[in-house]
């Protein structure tokens, strides 16, 4: 048999022909759609972190993603809010604190997948004052000039940073004196702006933010000796409830190698010793 339309004629093994094509392509169509419905995009990693990452987590977030095709993205906060959220069953699948007290509480409460945080740097204080202040080029002798009237700290019961900031007043003898001349900010990231934006005098400040461009361009710092506050040793966990906790295991080790190690140390934060990162 055959079909005919003005001017052609067109035989049937040809459109049986055009069915098969046809055929196959819808098939191929099919395919693709079941593929694209069975491979659904990859959620990112939820890290919780510490105030003080803020300037420097994410280019590290971002050379962990280009290497290993895994996302990520940060919440920041001060530790102690980070904690309170995950112990109300907030889901994050890696918990990066400021010090290890709050990672141990998320451990006790049988939140983490090891015995003990891992500690992954060491946090650095800074006096940070504008260059436009009295003090353009700061000294701890400030801390003891009545023209000082508002110093920035992060919250003392929050921050690990903030507590470090009082143990440096204490040790000086300058708590009391100061007390009331104190603004204190929920985490660090807002004591180092209050300090940058000339909101206070001066700050007791992380070196992760007094080494940003911002407060860089605004004024300088004085490296606060170690004798005058405990070591901030800054502590993670890969929580227990994580739905991507091998690759939370992952970014971890990423966190603990030597070049990121360096990176870190160029951002304003202590690597931690090589026997501590072999032994995790």
């Amino acid at each position: 048999m055959h079909l005919s339309v003005p001017g052609k004629t067109l035989s049937q093994p040809l459109c049986t022909r055009f069915g098969q094509d046809a055929g196959w392509f819808l098939a191929l169509l099919l395919l693709l759609c079941s593929n694209a419905v069975a491979q659904p995009t990859r959620r990112p990693l939820r890290i919780a972190a510490a105030a003080d990452l803020q300037p420097v987590l994410p280019p590290v977030l971002h050379a962990f993603t280009q290497q290993t095709g895994i996302p990520a993205s940060a919440t920041f906060e001060s530790s102690s809010a980070l904690t309170a959220q995950i112990l109300n069953g907030a889901e994050f699948d890696l918990f990066l604190s400021a010090d290890m007290q709050y990672p141990a509480r998320v451990i006790a409460a049988g939140l983490g997948t090891t015995s003990r945080p891992v500690p992954y740097a060491h946090g650095v204080l800074v006096l940070f004052t504008r260059k436009d202040s009295r003090w353009p080029r700061p000294t701890l002798d400030l801390l003891r000039d009545p023209q000082l009237k508002r110093l920035a700290i992060a919250d003392p019961y929050r921050a690990p940073y903030g507590s470090a900031a009082m143990a440096v007043l204490s040790r000086l003898g300058l708590a009391s004196a100061l007390r009331s001349r104190l603004v204190t900010a929920v985490n660090i990231a807002q004591a180092s702006e209050f300090a940058e934006t000339g909101n206070a005098d001066a700050g007791l400040i992380s070196q992760t933010a007094a080494m940003t461009p911002a407060l860089r361009s605004a004024g300088s710092f004085l490296v606060v000796p170690q004798q005058l506050y405990p070591v901030i040793t800054q502590g993670a966990v890969v929580l227990a409830h994580a739905n991507g906790s091998a690759h939370a295991r992952q970014l971890l080790d990423f966190l603990l190698t030597p070049a990121v190690q360096q990176q870190l140390v160029r951002s304003g934060l202590q690597a931690v010793a090589p026997s501590t990162r072999e032994a995790q």
